[in-house]
Order: C-alpha cells, then structure tokens, then sequence
C-alpha cells in the first residue's frame, strides 16, 4: 500500500515548483519596486529639507535659487531625473520660504508585473528667514 501512495504523489514536488515559483518572482519584484520608492521618497525629501536651508541662506533671490538647485542636485542619485528646485514664500526678513523637489522613480526593468514606466514624486519643506537679516 505505501508504494502505491509514493507513486500517485510522483511529480507532485514538480508540479509545485510550476506554479509558485512565477509567484515568488513576483513578489520579489515587488518589493524591489517599494524598495525603490521609499528610498527616492527619502532622498527627495531630504534634498528639499536641504535646498530650502542652503535659499534660507542666501541675501538674494536669484541667490537663493541658485544655492537651492545645487545642493538639491548634489544630495539627489539622479537628478537628470528631477525638475530644478521650485522655491515660493516671502523673501523678506522674517519670511519663510518654500523649496519643492520633484522627481521621477524609474520602475524600469521591473515592467515584470506590470509597473507604469516611473512615478512622479513630490517633497516640499520650509525655512524661516532671519528676522534681523538684510535681504536685497
């Protein structure tokens, strides 16, 4: 009887291996693609925190643009993929002043479970200006 069971089970390991190995690759892919998100998330976010910091800094407005776009340009992996730095707000003495970063994540080679070609990202921090700065 034991025989008989060990031959009607034959091929079973195989069959299983079929179907759940695409499944796997799948998730794994997955997880790759979340990976790649949260870590350009993280990048992004921290280049605005950044850029709005380095513009905070600056005495001029076109100063301050300038200083923006490079430190965001040198805190980003890639940033061919990214918009130059948009900064808003008041640049005045004691105004605060916004810097918005936006990115694109490529999800190129992960087109394996159907992943858009990239996804567009946002980050936008604050930074007060100096109440008693003199600003041109």
């Amino acid at each position: 009887m034991k025989t008989a069971d060990r031959h009607r089970d034959r091929g079973s390991m195989a069959v299983e291996l079929v179907i759940l190995a695409p499944v796997m690759m799948a998730f794994i892919v997955l997880v790759v693609a979340c990976g790649r998100y949260v870590s350009v998330r993280g990048d992004i976010e921290a280049a605005s925190r950044d850029a709005a910091r380095a513009a905070s800094l600056e005495r001029t407005q076109d100063a301050a643009e300038s200083a923006a776009d490079g430190v965001a340009a040198a805190a980003l992996e890639h940033p061919e993929r990214c918009r130059s730095v948009e900064l808003t707000g008041d640049f005045v003495a004691g105004g605060t002043i916004t810097a918005t970063v936006t990115c694109d994540v490529s999800y190129s080679g992960l087109g394996l479970i159907g992943l858009p070609g990239s996804k567009r990202l946002t980050a936008s921090s604050s930074a007060p200006l100096d109440t008693y700065r003199r600003t041109g």
